[in-house]
């Protein structure tokens, strides 16, 4: 198994985090650094750790819902000591790392896994897993401006990809829209707002991969079904 797939798999960072670690020579094999993405290991032999951690595939892969509130970061922890998720998952027995993020200001649905298989497919542009988000914004909302969300706008010479954004209501001078995605760039949806001069005041994602997040609490979290789980890893299986 290539060793950014193990580290992955391990559930403590992304694919792409793991790539970063392994780079910077956090990481070792058998008490040797390893530094090359291409390194291969025998993950019933080596012992693997990170930053001096041994790491290990999971005996048994558990999967939950957490409905973010705002004020929270996705992070495990913050170097401005704002609150994280963790503050809302410490009963959770198994060591659980976030599918994505949101941002300290945004709230709503979020997976959380030590799949990070699972993790990997759910995030990777590759697979086009939908994400729906609710946003408000002031003012009313022109049909020209939904238009260029629609087309994918360019940030700083980065070209955003097309979205789904529906007018769902306007009411009290505040106008409520429905965001579809299959990206997941760093406050995606609030620069994108931006470049159409608005600025989104409130940000909830409401539903991943056909999963709704449906009456949980803010703050709440509970434990995907069977089926919804079976649904997911059927979902991104259909992507080779």
């Amino acid at each position: 198994m290539r060793i950014n797939k193990f580290i992955a798999s391990c559930g403590v960072a992304s694919r792409r985090k793991a790539e970063q670690f392994i780079t910077e020579g956090l990481v070792k094999v058998n008490n040797k650094v390893v530094t090359s993405l291409a390194f291969d290991i025998d993950e019933t032999k080596d012992v693997v750790t990170l930053n001096d951690q041994k790491i290990s595939l999971a005996s048994e892969y558990v999967y939950y819902m957490l409905n973010k509130p705002k004020g929270y970061v996705t992070t495990m922890s913050d170097e401005k000591n704002r609150k994280s998720i963790i503050d809302l998952i410490g009963n959770i027995d198994n060591r659980v790392y976030p599918v994505g993020r949101l941002d300290y200001e945004s709230e709503g649905l979020l997976f959380l896994t030590n799949d990070g298989d699972l993790t990997h497919k759910l995030t990777h542009p590759k697979f086009g897993i939908q994400k729906k988000y609710i946003v408000k914004i002031e003012g009313p909302t022109k049909e020209s401006e939904l238009a260029v969300l629609r087309a994918g706008v360019v940030i700083d010479g980065v070209r955003y990809s097309k979205c789904k954004a529906e007018l769902l209501s306007f009411e009290n001078n505040i106008s409520r829209i429905q965001i579809t995605l299959t990206e997941g760039k760093n406050r995606e949806i609030r620069k994108m707002f931006e470049a159409i001069n608005r600025e989104v005041i409130f940000l909830k994602r409401i539903e991943m991969a056909g999963i709704k997040l449906g009456g949980l609490k803010r703050g709440e979290i509970r434990k995907l079904s069977v089926y919804e789980v079976d649904w997911l890893k059927q979902l991104v299986s259909k992507v080779k």
